[in-house]
């Protein structure tokens, strides 16, 4: 059941924000206008509110900022978590126009951003995410969706503290597999690797499939 707050809870600074951002596009480009949150001073997991106080986000604290903004416009809270074998998995939220899918997220990587909603179905639209993902580390091993609203009873939507019970309700769920060949990786890795040898500081854009991107 969902427990989505009342206009009058959120700030006026909050509120300015539901108010102005009715899209997941418009969504999108102000998770973009944030900071990345690099946890400097050791893991956070904050919520909308958190997000909009401190001007910086991850992508799990991007999916439920998204999530309470998008929420007020119709759409449920609704996250897929793409979980990777190094366990820094990428947390979205997902969205559906005329039947298709698309996803909302913040990332250092665009590529790892939102997906317009052209996918037929979540799988299809988790299988965009798997090359782009792909560095020394990073390789996708399963997905998952969620009701952010059955993951916990912690507000992680007007919150003060940190949800942390919502990224261990994700670890410890069960994720459908979702791996690529050992030859499909091994090309993506030496595609990442020739690229970071050439540009070690930037940011990768020429994925296949990049029109698809939000």
């Amino acid at each position: 059941m969902s427990r989505k707050p009342d206009r009058s809870r959120f700030r006026p600074s909050e509120r300015e924000l539901i108010d102005r951002l009715t899209t997941p596009s418009l969504v999108q480009d102000w998770l973009r206008s944030l900071r990345y949150n690099l946890e400097l001073r050791g893991p956070t997991a904050r919520t909308f509110r958190g997000v909009v106080r401190r001007g910086s986000a991850h992508c799990l604290e991007g999916a439920m900022a998204a999530a309470t903004i998008l929420e007020q416009h119709g759409n449920p809270p609704i996250v897929l978590d793409l979980a990777s074998q190094d366990r820094l998995d990428h947390v979205l939220l997902l969205y559906r126009r005329a039947g298709r899918w698309g996803s909302v997220g913040k990332s250092r990587d665009p590529a790892l951003d939102g997906r317009k909603p052209v996918f037929r179905t979540i799988r299809d639209l988790a299988w965009s995410y798997v090359d782009p993902y792909v560095d020394d580390t990073g390789r996708v091993e399963g997905f998952a969706v969620f009701d952010l609203d059955e993951l916990t009873r912690a507000d992680w939507r007007l919150g003060e503290g940190n949800v942390w019970s919502v990224e261990r309700a994700m670890f410890a769920a069960h994720h459908e597999p979702l791996r690529a060949s050992d030859q499909r990786h091994e090309r993506a890795l030496r595609r990442y690797r020739a690229y970071r040898a050439r540009f070690p500081h930037g940011v990768a854009t020429d994925y296949s499939g990049w029109e698809r991107w939000l």
